[in-house]
């Protein structure tokens, strides 16, 4: 393949660099905006180039040496070669991007962000190790930079032979205060078919699910499955099958602001999961309404909100909108799954009327799109918040603090 020197541009999602050779666009991993370098064009496509550092001629003095032995091997992280301050003012840049795009100008954005290394609380093991980069062949490892202390333990305790075959997930967090059924174990380990058993709602609290949804009355999982978090003094339960965010500092900080200055009669939860806004919000309103249509989840919100007056409702967000055309609420928080708003979900917070709305997501792109939405329907943002989940990643999740 053709080798060049080039100076490397933007940094973009998935943490390449990008720059542009007789007009085509060329993507190169591991550079850093501003670099001369000598790459190597190593795939071809219509619309772009595929390359490799040959050499670098002018490094950034942003460059730093990774201090993590798997990196550059490891699937996992793109951006640890990157000073962690840069590395934000990256993803931000990323994000405002996303919305100029959009025709959306926002003046300011601020970073929630929490520590740089050791903040990852959940992990994924393929046959007891990591994933090789754009492979499914194991890298064996001992432990990860990125990794909650405790999961680090439990990988330098374990040795590669003796860990489950396969796909194996780790929940593992100093605030983790149950883990598979065991008060004080801070490490969860999903070895895959374990036995099931179901799981009935508590009685008391059975009348919060609609009658003719009967299936939502309990669910079939394991113990072993089973985390307990303590997140500012609250206890939240959930089944690590399913997602719960993996960074907890930034989500304290983040549920912090999204709970800043909210207060009423009502407030609306939508794709609530197992309730993890509702427990906070739920002591700062009369009333919490959670739609989320995975019963899993559900189930354990209603664990989660034992005692809080709500009601929790087993649809998807399209079927509830539907349903509940006029729905009137004081406030509402959105965290929509990566295709974002369903488009009934997002016609229904245009026309509600709602004056406090606060709006997550894991995928700037398809948020871009919803709040260009919302600011056609009257809305204006008040706050927008880049929230640093993933540090030495290209991740971004971010928060918008709407007002009408």
């Amino acid at each position: 393949m053709d080798t060049h020197t080039i100076i490397a541009e933007k940094c973009v999602f998935g943490g390449n660099c990008f720059t542009k050779i007789d007009g085509k666009v060329v993507f190169i991993p591991f550079a850093v905006p501003g670099e001369t370098l000598e790459i190597e064009i190593t795939e071809s496509s219509g619309d772009y180039d595929n390359a490799i550092i040959r050499s670098i001629a002018v490094p950034s003095p942003h460059r730093v040496v990774p201090p993590c032995e798997f990196y550059g091997t490891c699937g996992g992280c793109t951006m640890m070669h990157i000073d962690t301050a840069f590395q934000k003012e990256l993803r931000l840049q990323m994000l405002r991007d996303v919305f100029l795009r959009a025709g959306i100008t926002v003046s300011e954005i601020k970073i929630i962000s929490g520590a740089d290394f050791h903040y990852r609380c959940r992990i994924q093991l393929n046959n007891g190790g990591f994933s090789k980069r754009a492979s499914n062949e194991c890298v064996p490892i001992t432990g990860c930079s990125v990794a909650e202390t405790c999961i680090n333990e439990w990988l330098s305790s374990v040795p590669a032979e003796e860990r489950p075959k396969g796909r194996c997930q780790l929940f593992g967090s100093s605030k983790v205060i149950e883990a598979g059924g065991k008060a004080g174990c801070s490490v969860a380990v999903l070895r895959g078919q374990a036995e099931k058993k179901t799981v009935s709602l508590p009685q008391k609290n059975a009348r919060h699910i609609k009658p003719a949804r009967k299936r939502y009355a309990g669910t079939v999982l394991s113990e072993e499955d089973i985390v307990t978090v303590e997140l500012l003094g609250k206890k939240i339960s959930f089944d690590i099958r399913g997602f719960f965010q993996s960074n907890l500092e930034v989500l304290e900080k983040a549920i912090n602001e999204i709970c800043r200055g909210l207060k009423g009669s009502s407030v609306l939860d939508m794709y609530a999961g197992c309730g993890t806004f509702s427990v906070f919000l739920s002591d700062r309103f009369e009333k919490t309404t959670l739609v989320e249509h995975n019963r899993d989840a559900l189930v354990f919100a209603e664990k989660n909100l034992i005692g809080k007056n709500h009601e929790s409702v087993g649809l998807s967000g399209a079927k509830w909108a539907s349903e509940h055309p006029d729905a009137y609420f004081d406030a509402a928080v959105i965290d929509p799954p990566r295709s974002g708003m369903e488009k009934e979900v997002r016609d229904y917070f245009c026309r509600s009327g709602i004056p406090h709305i606060r709006a997550l997501s894991c995928n700037p792109a398809t948020q871009a799109r919803d709040i260009a939405a919302l600011l056609k329907a009257g809305y204006m943002i008040e706050r927008m918040y880049l929230l640093d989940f993933y540090p030495n990643t290209s991740h971004i999740e971010s928060l918008v603090v709407l007002e009408k």
